[in-house]
């Protein structure tokens, strides 16, 4: 299993060293790693230029997360899984090499790791150990998300590449997803992997640089799918009822899903 990490940063410097930092002590290789550089204007191009074990591209401008995705799955042709990561993440384990590992066992396409999201104000390391031994065989079907998810590279062959239109605003993930199901992608969402994200940090930056309270109109995605108001609205009811279903049967179960948010000291399961 060979498989290539793909970074779009926008700034954030202390995010970006924190998870290429992590990766690396989790067991990814160096040489697995992409970070794409939107233009940031912090020390974020000097850092990457002092840091030569890691290889990074540098846009003259912010050309979008699509975009940057679609740049480093291009430049890492030898990779058999193409991983789409956020810069504001911290691994305690090897959560991308087990998630991959568990959509192969079930022979899926695209699979995302659970996710821990807020503050990080726990012991990550002793956390993740308890979470893998009671949720490591849990499994969230038809799913993934944007925080981190691997495709396998024959589904890009296949259905292509992200979106690289920056009217998107973020929402590259929810094209992508519609895409794989209307394709018939097998996807999924796996206990065997499991990262903490800090949360929004790239969309605040974007939002910082472009001057905004938040981004364009988000009916412009639904337009572009060919979803009107009845059916943008089923959609998203669809996967609020799903996820609802999901939570209540792995609490049951264990007493932890595979998304859960740090808030002043406590988790709150979704």
């Amino acid at each position: 299993m060979k498989f290539a990490v793909v970074i779009p940063v926008l700034n954030q410097l202390r995010y970006t060293q924190q998870c290429v930092e992590s990766l690396l002590e989790s067991g990814v290789a160096a040489e697995s790693v992409l970070v794409i550089d939107n233009a940031s204007t912090d020390d974020t191009p000097k850092w990457l230029a002092a840091t030569p074990a890691i290889r990074s591209i540098r846009n003259p401008v912010n050309l979008g997360c699509g975009s940057a995705w679609t740049q480093g799955a291009v430049l890492m042709p030898d990779a058999q899984w193409v991983v789409f990561l956020n810069n504001d993440v911290r691994f305690a384990h090897d959560a991308i090499g087990a998630s991959i590992r568990a959509a192969e066992s079930r022979r899926v396409a695209v699979v995302s790791p659970a996710l821990m999201e807020g503050e990080l104000d726990y012991d990550q390391d002793a956390f993740t150990a308890e979470f893998l031994a009671a949720m490591g065989s849990e499994w969230r079907d038809n799913y993934f998300h944007a925080v981190c998810f691997a495709v396998r590279r024959d589904v890009l062959h296949g259905i292509g590449f992200p979106d690289t239109d920056r009217a998107l605003f973020g929402r590259e993930d929810v094209e992508y997803l519609v895409r794989c199901r209307r394709n018939g992608v097998s996807l999924g969402v796996t206990g065997a992997g499991v990262l903490h994200h800090y949360g929004s940090v790239t969309q605040s930056a974007l939002k910082k640089e472009l001057g905004v309270k938040s981004f364009g109109d988000h009916r412009y995605l639904y337009a572009k799918l060919g979803m009107g108001w009845w059916s943008r609205h089923s959609f998203k009811r669809a996967l609020r009822s799903q996820a609802d279903t999901w939570s209540h049967a792995e609490r049951k179960r264990h007493g932890m899903t595979l998304h859960m948010e740090r808030r002043g000291g406590r988790w709150e399961m979704r």
